[in-house]
């Protein structure tokens, strides 16, 4: 049975990094045959700050992005967000994404690549995981957490993993899997 997983690259501003490091991961994920994926920019989706004058549990959406944005959402079983750190904190682009919707989120897994300089993004991801738990998703304790990033980027703008990142993505997509199957169970039950 395939999931669909969707990656969801949070940075939006130029000169950003989080594509390099999404490419990489979507490579891997793919990897994993239960998972059927699929890469999100929010530069690309371009959600403006949230504009809905309904609450999103209500889930009476009155502005097309939204309802494109719920439909996208929605199919998925399980997500992954690239997140770099700014300023100790996430990008206000994924709280905002996040903030559209509410049913959509329920009882689906979510891990996290994080990317930052010593910290390796993990202050941004614990910011992330208190809207996570309260959307009701499951943010994994397993997480891929790069410090000092540029060491990673090659001449050709590639990102190359070494392997204890390649190690600690293996060890979250499993995980991600685990709890996929788990919830969407409990989901159908």
């Amino acid at each position: 049975m395939e999931y669909k997983l969707k990656i969801i690259v949070g940075s939006t501003r130029p000169g950003r990094k989080a594509p390099i490091v999404a490419d990489w991961f979507l490579e891997l994920a793919k990897q994993y045959s239960n998972f059927e994926v699929e890469l999100l920019d929010l530069k690309e989706i371009d959600l403006p700050l949230m504009d809905e004058p309904n609450h999103p549990m209500m889930q009476k959406y009155t502005k097309d992005h939204t309802k494109k944005w719920s439909k996208t959402i929605d199919e998925a079983v399980a997500f992954v967000f690239i997140t770099p750190e700014y300023n100790y904190g996430r990008p206000a682009t994924i709280k905002n994404a996040m903030d559209y919707l509410f049913n959509e989120w329920q009882e689906k897994p979510v891990g996290f690549v994080s990317y930052g300089g010593v910290s390796g993004g993990t202050r941004a991801v614990q910011e992330l995981k208190l809207p996570t738990t309260t959307l009701g998703m499951m943010p994994l304790p397993q997480a891929v957490n790069i410090p000092f990033f540029a060491q990673f980027i090659n001449d050709d703008n590639v990102f190359e993993a070494n392997e204890p990142l390649k190690k600690s993505a293996d060890v979250m997509l499993n995980k991600l899997q685990a709890w996929t199957k788990a919830l969407k169970e409990m989901r159908e039950a």
